[in-house]
């Protein structure tokens, strides 16, 4: 049997996580720490890839990995242009739009830039992504929003939300092109996805806090008084932004991003804190029943997942809402470092073939 090594690396807002699979064996997870002081000497996200990869590199040796024989390197999409789910190999044009941030600066937009640079320093190394965060596969209705000047964007927890979903398929037996899932990502940030044979083809923004409210992002604001808040407030584009994602949700509401501490907060009495946390699970249901009807009603399941879908409190809730929809299955947690691993394993073991970046700019 051939053993494929592979590196998965997830650099995030303050925090580079990366990991080494012998085929399916996680031989090393290790998650790199980056306090506020040290991003804040750097200008740029794109600044900080240096001193990410060069943390990256010093760990794997100082964990006694030989470096060389890690021959699949794969890291998280970024915010690039558009594309359909599945596997990419790094190219140059990928390259320079993540260093662009043509659809917003973020973290995740150094994955292939640090996957790329190490695998050019490997003899016979790839470089891929897989399911980026601008995963699109929207039905052409679910684009409009109701004014020309604006179209929906597909922006979501794909990567956890595919995997979950192929988890199911597996454990069900039968392949995730052959079934209709709705899955709701439930983290700091909240995405809810119809999963419509294989492709999601409904989902809100879950970056720019679409949808259902969550610890960390606002949700779906009366429009009017956004409109007129925004006017009055005298408060700078950057501040209205993080009032929507960041601080909004059970920040503003409780002052925490923690689901655990808002449901100790409950369970010991507090009223405000269990009227926000039943509304946050309220706002779930309701856009898993959207989903539903986007799916037209054959719904074979409803996956929760994400770190929050630990709280069997907001879980139960959700399911006494929607399970006369369909049967309803908890995946607490997410992996995206495992997924990151399958899914170049996939493309080792010839299961699925990496495609190549060439975005439909809309």
């Amino acid at each position: 049997m051939n053993e494929y090594r592979i590196l998965a690396i997830n650099p995030g807002s303050t925090s580079t996580k990366f990991a080494v699979y012998y085929n399916d064996e996680c031989k090393l997870n290790k998650t790199l720490r980056h306090s506020i002081d040290e991003l804040s000497s750097y200008k740029s996200i794109l600044k900080q890839f240096d001193y990410r990869k060069g943390m990256i590199i010093d760990a794997l040796v100082e964990e006694g990995f030989e470096v060389d024989s890690l021959k699949y390197i794969i890291g998280r999409g970024g915010l690039t242009y558009p594309l359909e789910s599945g596997v990419y190999f790094v190219n140059n044009e990928m390259l320079k739009h993540a260093s662009d941030g043509v659809y917003g600066q973020h973290a995740s937009n150094l994955g292939p830039l640090i996957a790329d640079f190490i695998a050019n320093q490997i003899p016979g190394a790839k470089a891929f992504i897989a399911d980026p965060v601008v995963t699109d596969e929207l039905d052409e209705i679910a684009r409009i929003t109701g004014h020309p000047q604006f179209e929906k964007r597909s922006i979501f927890h794909a990567l956890n939300q595919k995997a979950t979903a192929r988890q199911h398929a597996k454990k069900l037996g039968v392949p995730y092109e052959s079934l209709n899932l709705i899955v709701a990502h439930l983290g700091g940030g909240i995405s809810v996805g119809a999963h419509k044979k294989g492709r999601v083809v409904d989902v809100n923004n879950g970056l720019d806090g679409d949808g259902p409210f969550s610890p960390e992002r606002s949700g779906g604001l009366p429009t009017g008084q956004i409109i007129d808040w925004c006017f009055e407030s005298g408060r700078s584009k950057a501040d209205i932004r993080r009032m929507v994602v960041g601080e909004g949700g059970y920040v503003a509401y409780l002052k925490t991003n923690d689901a655990r501490d808002v449901e100790e907060m409950a369970r010991q009495g507090n009223e405000k804190a269990r009227l926000i946390q039943d509304a946050m699970a309220y706002q779930v249901a309701k856009s898993i029943g959207e989903m539903a009807v986007v799916l037209e009603g054959q719904v074979d399941g409803v996956l929760l997942t994400g770190g929050v879908a630990y709280s069997e409190y907001i879980t139960s809730f959700i399911k006494t809402k929607v399970e006369f929809l369909a049967p309803v299955y908890v995946y607490p947690g997410e992996d995206e470092l495992e997924a990151l691993a399958k899914n170049a394993l996939r493309v080792a073991r010839q299961e699925t073939q990496a495609k190549t970046y060439q975005p439909k700019i809309r």
